[in-house]
């Protein structure tokens, strides 16, 4: 698990995962910690062809923002370049009488962790991508059912290089406090 690390899509290469590793990932993503077992959480796959449908999208969405036609390219090859790219959504349930919905985005952020460490030690390379690409009204409504949120992607594929140096976050001393302190 400490050697995982996000590959972005310029260096994801065929062969992304197979189905059986895909259900093994989502496996993975069902063990987060779940109050009341609400499964907040849905993946779409996009694939093959739906690939092309999706730079469609970006395509549009870029334009709608005033990005130029090479903008547009841009954020078509992003939705074209990863061989497999997974929609993440949440369904958060505002009013449950029993699980805050800062539980249930902890069970979202807890399953996209699996999914995507599951996918390291598989041997893939992946990276989770959103931007202003989430919040496009065309772009939501062709991966969101109603009450659903459109977090971002996670690319996949065969990771074409290594990561070069050490993480860039801070150590162990940052994030692990005594409390009071």
């Amino acid at each position: 698990m400490l050697g995982r690390y996000s590959v972005g899509p310029k260096h994801l290469q065929e062969p992304g995962p197979s189905d059986e590793h895909l259900a093994l990932m989502v496996q993975a993503a069902l063990r987060a910690p779940d109050h009341g077992e609400l499964l907040p959480f849905r993946f779409k796959l996009v694939r093959g062809e739906a690939r092309a449908r999706m730079a469609e999208l970006f395509a549009a969405a870029a334009r709608a923002a005033g990005k130029d036609e090479a903008g547009a390219a841009l954020d078509a090859e992003r939705a074209l370049r990863p061989p497999v790219s997974v929609a993440v959504l949440a369904r958060i349930d505002l009013g449950h009488p029993q699980v805050p919905a800062h539980e249930q985005w902890a069970c979202v952020g807890g399953a996209i962790s699996n999914f995507l460490t599951a996918a390291h030690l598989l041997g893939f390379g992946g990276k989770m991508l959103s931007g202003a690409k989430v919040r496009d009204p065309a772009i939501c409504a062709a991966f969101c059912a109603p009450g659903e949120t459109l977090l971002g992607w996670i690319n996949l594929g065969t990771p074409s290089r290594q990561p070069s140096g050490p993480s860039r976050k801070g150590g162990v001393d940052v994030a692990l406090q005594d409390w009071p302190g």
